[in-house]
């Protein structure tokens, strides 16, 4: 229910003057409920129905702001008025009293007040009867039911109404709001899926540029040089491939060609070689059988982006990758020697170790890389990426 006001409305200020300008039109005229030689009438000089008038007026001052004081400062204004000659007007402004009453109050009042007028619309036919034994007597109830009982069921019904379209009201904006925040948890998840996907295409071929370029600019050999330019032109274009597909993709496909398909374990050869094109003493265990598509390229994308991270990082040696399957999940392991180097062959944006971890948390797995220690190596230390790819069934390729 919303705040009351302060101070009365206008409505409510003009809903007053009506009602007090009608009732002293009427005494003006002499027209009174109740004529002079009538037995309720205990007060019978023109001005004693006036006071009654005002005091109802006033409360129509307070109809809102408060509803509860007004209705019962009126019924006594109303209970004073059935001694005297009566005017309409005071009348009708109970009948918006006790309406106001049931809108505006509390929801106990609104509860209460339509029962406790329905029993005394009752009391009023059959209290009468009883006593008179005349079936003019239940025109008493008529009269209690028509000011008192009509006016506050109205109440009820135009509150339930409100309330209704208050509450449809608060759920359509609440609807909004949920699907305002799920358009920007979509947007920021499409952004970081774009991230990753972009730093996956680019690292790699732009890691082995940057290496070459620097050792074809710092040995004085043409030969070197010429092999060096060779696998710059083909990271170059192997690099430009990709970044179309991914334009293809953010376009939607919105011309007959197709943007080319997502990169499958089938291609950790080609991925392999081509590290071993850049400088990389790579060894490939794989025999992942047939796994979900999402497992499939968050696996391509794991063992990229490992190798891209040896080739600037990793000290000399031999890289060793792994992707089996194991009972359900499947393993994706990659060690590369770690050692102390002066800094990074080729410099790097820090967000690879971050984007493989999102991509297996997207997948429910688990994933962990660091230094850790291997009596094999020749320092006893080697850099590990392991993801354990959980594989669900129905989903696969």
């Amino acid at each position: 229910m919303a705040v009351r006001p302060l101070r009365p409305p206008r409505f409510d200020v003009a809903a007053a003057l009506a009602g007090l300008l009608g009732g002293l039109l009427l005494w003006a005229f002499g027209l009174g409920v109740r004529s002079g030689d009538d037995p309720m009438v205990l007060f019978d000089g023109r001005w004693a129905l006036l006071v009654p008038l005002a005091v109802t007026a006033c409360c129509e001052l307070l109809r809102r702001t408060a509803p509860r004081t007004a209705l019962a400062v009126g019924t006594l204004a109303l209970a004073a008025d059935t001694v005297t000659q009566g005017s309409i007007a005071t009348i009708v402004m109970y009948t918006d009293l006790m309406y106001a009453a049931v809108v505006y109050g509390t929801p106990a009042t609104a509860r209460r007040l339509p029962w406790i007028t329905g029993v005394l619309t009752l009391a009023g036919m059959l209290v009468p009867y009883a006593v008179l034994r005349v079936p003019e007597a239940l025109l008493i109830g008529l009269v209690v039911g028509a000011v008192t009982f009509a006016p506050a069921s109205t109440g009820l019904i135009v509150r339930n109404h409100r309330d209704a379209a208050d509450a449809a009201r608060l759920r359509a904006e609440q609807t909004a709001l949920l699907a305002e925040m799920d358009r920007v948890q979509a947007v920021s998840s499409e952004r970081a899926r774009m991230a990753r996907e972009l730093h996956d295409l680019v690292a790699n071929h732009l890691s082995a540029i940057a290496i070459h370029s620097t050792a074809a600019l710092s040995l004085d050999d043409p030969a070197t040089s010429r092999d060096a330019l060779s696998v710059i032109r083909e990271n170059s274009v192997a690099g430009l491939a990709e970044m179309r597909r991914l334009i293809g993709i953010l376009r939607d496909a919105a011309h007959d060609t197709a943007p080319a398909p997502a990169p499958t374990l089938d291609s950790l050869d080609a991925l392999a070689d081509s590290a071993r094109a850049n400088g990389l003493d790579v060894r490939l265990d794989a025999d992942p059988g047939a796994v979900p598509a999402p497992v499939e390229l968050a696996a391509y994308r794991i063992v990229q982006e490992s190798l891209t991270n040896a080739l600037k990082h990793a000290a000399p040696g031999r890289v060793l990758v792994s992707v089996v399957r194991r009972d359900l999940c499947l393993a994706v392991t990659v060690t590369s020697p770690y050692g102390d180097r002066e800094g990074p062959r080729a410099p790097g944006s820090g967000a690879g170790l971050v984007g493989m971890r999102e991509r297996v948390a997207l997948l429910g797995g688990t994933f962990e890389a660091g230094p850790t220690r291997d009596p094999d190596s020749a320092d006893g230390r080697i850099w590990a990426v392991r993801a354990l790819l959980p594989l669900t069934e129905g989903d696969s390729a």
